[in-house]
């Protein structure tokens, strides 16, 4: 408990030290408040990382892909140590060599809004119980993983995925295997979120920016549905091969819920969610605090549903906090270490932006959105793309009529962002959540890399390949 604290001291000693660095510079400049298109401009000005700061995302990845496997005692005990560290270098790095505190803090404000929206969620769905009494079979399990993937673009694939993986386990827990949850992980907590700015955090950015609401569901749904029928497909034949066990127990046919008020909680979460300056101008904006009135709402929403959740429904789902401590720590170093390879990422596509094709978009936004945070991805590789008709990505009406001239470009980048997020466990914060919420009821999953050539190489990417020649050759 104590290395616990003083693990957390730390994190909170290095965002206050990005914190006050930031302020300072701020009030030094005589700037009292600054918008996001002032934010963006400054970040260009700054000098681009060296490549090698690249390292400790590197190697951050490779130890979360084979800690679990080589040497799982000491990753089990000191992943946050070493996520922390890994964060901390990089965090050294831009506040005393590149000067940089501006990159730190719109980062910091990133993993807040992320952790906010992540734990919320986490914890007011573990104080709701779906109860379906009924046999598994592939044709249940194949409407239980469509049901999540259209209820993924009203309540998040976040939302969708807290509130259904537990039943999801529930009713194959006589055949549970580990492909169960990959495929709960591709449709619900990915694919599924690509109709609505809800869904999936690269389109609520993008709508923020001035995309219109329903433009997503107007111009992916032809993509959409034949791509979760697909992979449905896939599923339903290799679940048709996962024989029933002979345990002769007689099922109801009832679906039972219990914890409505926490539907109270998920829905106050939701309209946090548009509660952003950028979306209300009445919203006062907190900065330079690296939180708003959104998270404020979020993690409020944490306490409440930590003090009022039914005790016997949290037994029911073997509720507890280590997966959400678990997606913290890992996600703080992510987060941190990301910044380096997303600065140099932006560069390069804003310099090849005029060459790159609709297909090349659509590839090298999936395919980094598989091992980088999908949001900032979107934002850079949409950037781009509107820069090659001249537009700005900050002004709200060159956004607007790109959407037109444009569409066949961010019609590409949003589906690559949003699909290509199943590709691995980082992919997509609900991902490794979906991962330690399994692995801690029991269940064995296949490592980072086996995750990936086991499941990703041979079924989603001949899907995306598809996808591009239909669509983008």
């Amino acid at each position: 408990m104590n290395k616990n604290l003083l693990l957390l001291f730390f994190i909170v000693l290095i965002s206050f030290s990005i914190f006050n660095s930031t302020f300072a510079q701020d009030v030094n400049n005589a700037k009292d408040t600054i918008t996001n298109v002032e934010k963006a401009t400054t970040e260009t000005k700054h000098e681009l990382p060296h490549t090698a700061m690249v390292i400790p995302f590197v190697v951050l990845l490779i130890m979360i892909a084979t800690g679990p496997i080589l040497y799982s005692h000491f990753w089990e005990h000191h992943y946050p140590k070493v996520s922390v560290f890994l964060g901390a270098i990089v965090v050294f790095y831009y506040s005393f060599f590149l000067h940089d505190t501006h990159s730190l803090m719109h980062t910091l404000t990133e993993y807040f809004s992320f952790i906010a929206l992540l734990s919320s969620l986490f914890f007011a769905s573990g104080g709701i119980m779906i109860k379906v009494d009924k046999k598994a079979t592939p044709l249940l399990n194949v409407a239980i993983l469509f049901f999540g993937a259209v209820i993924a673009n009203i309540i998040g694939t976040t939302g969708a995925s807290m509130l259904l993986i537990r039943p999801f386990i529930k009713v194959n827990h006589d055949r549970v295997r580990p492909y169960l949850i990959i495929f709960f992980i591709f449709i619900v907590s990915n694919i599924g979120g690509a109709l609505t700015p809800i869904g999936d955090p690269p389109l609520f950015l993008g709508f923020l920016r001035g995309i219109d609401f329903f433009w997503f569901i107007e111009h992916i749904w032809y993509i959409w549905f034949p791509t979760i029928a697909l992979i449905l497909l896939v599923f339903y034949f290799i679940d048709s091969r996962n024989k029933d066990s002979k345990s002769g127990k007689e099922y109801s046919g009832k679906i039972e819920f219990k914890g409505a008020k926490n539907l109270i909680y998920l829905a106050i979460i939701l309209v946090a969610v548009f509660i952003d300056p950028n979306v209300m101008s009445w919203v006062p904006d907190l900065s330079p605090f690296p939180i708003g009135i959104r998270e404020i709402i979020q993690f409020s929403v944490v306490f409440l549903a930590i003090k009022t959740s039914d005790n016997e429904i949290l037994k029911y789902n073997e509720f507890n906090a280590d997966p959400i401590k678990e997606v913290a720590y890992l996600f703080i170093g992510i987060f941190a270490t990301m910044i380096p390879a997303l600065q140099l990422i932006s560069h390069e596509a804003n310099i090849l932006g005029d060459k790159l094709t609709v297909g090349m978009f659509f590839w090298s936004t999936g395919l980094l959105s598989g091992v980088l945070d999908n949001a900032p991805t979107y934002l850079n590789f949409l950037s781009a793309a509107l820069g090659k008709f001249g537009f700005d990505i900050n002004v709200a009406a060159d956004v607007k009529e790109f959407m037109n001239t444009g569409y066949i470009f961010l019609q590409a980048i949003s589906v690559g962002a949003v699909f290509f997020g199943s590709l691995t466990y980082i992919g997509n914060g609900p991902n490794f959540m979906v991962k330690s919420i399994v692995e801690r009821a029991g269940i064995e999953m296949p490592s980072f890399f086996a995750y990936v050539y086991k499941y990703s190489l041979p079924i989603l990417i001949p899907i995306f390949a598809l996808i591009w020649l239909v669509f983008y050759f």
